[in-house]
């Protein structure tokens, strides 16, 4: 029953979208603000793909997770979640693995771009 959004009061999904878009919304000017540090990067990095992952998240409460990842798969919207995911996956890598702070830094720009279609792709005949 937990997977299911109607097991939670309307107030309550709400209340919990709200708290994971707002976290989102931080995480990412967090991140933004960490740039500037020394070796600032890897925060920047970790915080602005955490921001995304709980706005991302967040829509779990409104429609269920497993309505929402159904949702993602969609064909008409594949690409993009497939895309979105590999930028979130690809940004964390750049700074990690590779050691790469330009690349890191693009794959954040893309991972905003990257999120701004999947969102649209909600949205009727806004792609």
């Amino acid at each position: 029953k937990v997977l299911d959004a109607s097991t939670l009061s309307f107030g309550t999904r709400v209340r919990w979208f709200a708290i994971c878009f707002i976290a989102g919304i931080v995480c990412s000017i967090l991140g933004t603000a960490l740039l500037w540090l020394p070796k600032g990067i890897k925060l920047f990095a970790v915080f602005y793909t955490l921001g995304n992952i709980a706005a991302l998240a967040s829509t779990c409460f409104l429609m269920g997770p497993l309505k929402q990842l159904k949702a993602m798969f969609e064909p008409k919207r594949l690409i993009a979640t497939v895309v979105m995911l590999l930028f979130l996956v690809l940004t964390l890598c750049a700074v990690f693995w590779w050691n790469k702070k330009g690349l890191a830094v693009l794959f954040c720009i893309l991972q905003f771009l990257a999120m701004t279609w999947y969102s649209l792709s909600y949205i009727p005949f806004a792609r």
